[in-house]
């Protein structure tokens, strides 16, 4: 469970993934890719790993530019850099955040 702020760079263990936290969760979570916890983009241990051929998620790879959200924990992220595996926090898939609808013009 990681503390997060708003500006925190995140990359993945076993992928080319990179985040940047947009919106913080008020509680401790743990944000995974491509099922294996996110580490500092700046710590030694980024992009260190491969996705294992048995990853479960690897058909919903992170996309550049894309938000991800969790309505449940209020945590947003931002794709910096994109890669094969899918982003979850706390074990649920994290879905690409939606656009927001504009007001009708009648």
């Amino acid at each position: 469970m990681t503390d997060l702020e708003p500006g925190t760079k995140l990359a993945s263990v076993v992928c080319a993934t990179e985040v940047v936290v947009i919106r913080a969760p008020s509680q401790p979570v743990e944000i995974t890719c491509g099922g294996v916890a996110m580490v500092p983009a700046d710590g030694p241990d980024a992009h260190s790993g491969t996705l294992g051929a048995d990853a479960t998620d690897s058909d919903n790879p992170t996309l550049l530019g894309k938000r991800y959200a969790s309505d449940e924990t209020g945590l947003e992220l931002l794709c910096a850099k994109a890669g094969d595996g899918s982003l979850a926090c706390n074990g649920t898939p994290l879905p690409i955040k939606g656009a927001k609808p504009l007001p009708s013009s009648d």
